[in-house]
């Protein structure tokens, strides 16, 4: 059942690419919540996906930026606004980016140019969005900005490298920022740790198959699913959350708060 509890909100969407992205799944749920929106990626991003058929099914347009880049930022900002017709209730940061991971450099030898642009790409332009958003005063009061994370922010997964400290400078952001929008702007800003999803960026990390399968061991109510995640967004972009800001929330089924499962334990010490 759909609840219309964004009726009326408007917003951007960065980071849809195909039908396995969240933010794919995000701008769907947030159509069936009432919301409207424009829908935005990098111009590389736009020719290797589909965002147009998506953006056909929605009624939404495509505005392309690159999140790295504050002019292209504020274009976007400016352009929204005069499409949408007001200022934004909402906006989700899903982006993301290792050129170590895609490359297959290990972490105890990275490329540290590489490095510098996959923080740029996944961490810092949360940042520059956020301050681009700040200065124009784009948000309305009780907006929420939400970014993507991942539980490798606080606990070691050998194999995403240097996207855990990526995601840790994220979230990082999203506090000492958050802290600015909210006192200023009644703005909230929040970021969702997600179950490990098998999304087109997220098939570049070693051993994902692996992490799936650990994770649903792990966890009580198994992986969320990439639509799970769009819904649990809606319910951060409406009304009902508006004093939830500064937080990194855990949307992964319990993994988080589980030290070992029975499962994982049998695993190790199969019964005769």
């Amino acid at each position: 059942m759909s609840y219309k509890i964004l009726e009326g909100k408007k917003g951007i969407i960065f980071g849809a690419l195909d039908e396995n992205s969240i933010a794919w799944k995000t701008a769907e749920s947030v159509t069936e919540a009432g919301g409207s929106y424009v829908l935005t990626n990098a111009p590389v991003a736009l020719r290797m996906g589909n965002i147009n058929i998506l953006a056909e099914n929605t009624g939404s347009q495509v505005i392309a930026a690159d999140a790295t880049n504050t002019e292209d930022l504020e274009k976007l900002i400016v352009k929204s606004q005069e499409i949408l017709g007001s200022k934004l209730d909402f906006v989700l940061h899903s982006i993301g980016m290792s050129l170590n991971v895609r490359k297959g450099r290990h972490y105890t030898d990275l490329d540290y140019g590489w490095t510098t642009k996959g923080w740029d790409i996944s961490a810092l332009s949360f940042h520059k969005l956020m301050q681009c958003l700040y200065q124009k005063d784009a948000m309305n009061k009780w907006g929420s900005i939400v970014a993507l994370t991942y539980v490798a922010a606080q606990r070691t997964f050998p194999n995403y490298n240097d996207m855990a400290d990526n995601k840790a400078y994220l979230e990082s952001i999203a506090r000492s920022f958050g802290y600015f929008f909210g006192k200023d702007k009644k703005v909230r800003v929040n970021t969702i740790s997600q179950s490990p999803t098998l999304t087109t960026a997220g098939k570049g990390v070693a051993g994902l198959d692996g992490f799936l399968k650990y994770a649903e061991k792990m966890s009580p109510l198994g992986n969320a699913t990439a639509k799970e995640c769009a819904d649990y967004t809606v319910s951060l972009f409406s009304d009902l959350t508006r004093k939830v800001t500064l937080q990194n929330l855990f949307h992964d089924g319990g993994f988080s708060g589980v030290g070992v499962s029975q499962e994982i334990i049998d695993s190790i010490n199969p019964s005769d």
